[in-house]
């Protein structure tokens, strides 16, 4: 079981990391500059990697405008977001009564304590919006959601206390990524049928044509000497989207706990990209080939 000391992720969020964690530590250089996560969601191999004391300087990312606030106000002040949620009562009503709420219109620490909240509480700890980006998931059934985590948060803000946090698209790490850096990608995957997207964690969605976007940006990270590594699905338009000369592809299992249905939880088959080799043996994963083809 991989170490669980604080600080770990504060959100649970749709195709975070957690169960990866030892394929993906295993994966990272031993030493790198800089590190950069423009898909931060969770924020689980950030944590890991600063537990580890790898992280000296961070760019983290995300489109999500909520998931990003909540970031920075925890990193920030993260005292005036605990104080709220050390008065949020555990009840349906409470729930639905603040869900209902315009995040616009509350207080900063409001806003990101109120994510956090919902986050904890709602169904199987899903984020998912409508069309005009109201969060619009139903209260979960949980005994003690804990999302009064004082130790834990409090050890979240000094992990972030270096790292600049903003919201943008994935292309920011253009402008941010120098050679001997590290760049993680997990992306909205790809999917493996026509019925298995979600991408619903933004009003926009992630298209196809952003996916070879993505390949281009890794591409022009590679050729400045940069380490990358991508996480998507294992997938037919995977293989031809991302198909790179320089590139490397391993397969290794995932544990996905959040679906609908619960016969469609469990291990899935995922890729991992890099454009550096990962030694045999080295980490628990299997090459697919020595490059993508």
């Amino acid at each position: 079981m991989y170490r669980s000391e604080v600080p770990r992720p504060f959100l649970k969020w749709a195709g975070g990391k957690t169960q990866l964690l030892p394929a993906l530590t295993a994966c990272v250089p031993e030493r790198f500059n800089a590190y950069h996560e423009p898909f931060l969601g969770g924020g689980a191999l950030y944590f890991a990697l600063y537990r580890q004391g790898k992280i000296s300087r961070a760019f983290l990312s995300d489109v999500n405008e909520e998931l990003i606030h909540a970031y920075t106000m925890v990193r920030d002040h993260v005292e005036a977001v605990l104080a709220h949620l050390k008065e949020y009562p555990h009840n349906e009503d409470f729930y639905y009564s603040l869900r209902k709420k315009d995040p616009a219109t509350m207080t900063a620490a409001e806003r990101a304590a109120r994510l956090i909240y919902l986050n904890k509480t709602c169904y199987n700890g899903l984020y998912r919006v409508n069309r005009q980006g109201r969060f619009n998931v139903p209260f979960g059934r949980y005994k003690t959601p804990r999302y009064y985590d004082p130790v834990n948060l409090r050890a979240v803000a000094q992990a972030l206390r270096n790292a600049r946090i903003e919201a943008a698209s994935f292309e920011v790490v253009l402008k941010n990524a120098r050679a001997g850096d590290l760049v993680y990608f997990d992306p909205p995957y790809i999917p493996v049928s026509k019925t298995a997207s979600f991408t619903a964690y933004t009003r926009h969605g992630f298209s196809m044509e952003a996916q070879q976007n993505l390949r281009d940006v890794t591409a022009e990270l590679a050729a400045r000497g940069a380490y990358v590594m991508l996480s998507n699905s294992h997938a037919p338009a995977t293989f031809r989207i991302f198909s790179h000369p320089d590139f490397h592809v391993y397969e290794v299992y995932a544990g996905r706990a959040i679906n609908s249905r619960g016969h469609r939880r469990g291990k899935i088959k995922e890729v991992i990209i890099t454009n550096f080799p990962i030694a045999a043996g080295k980490a628990p994963l299997q090459p697919v080939c020595s490059k993508v083809q």
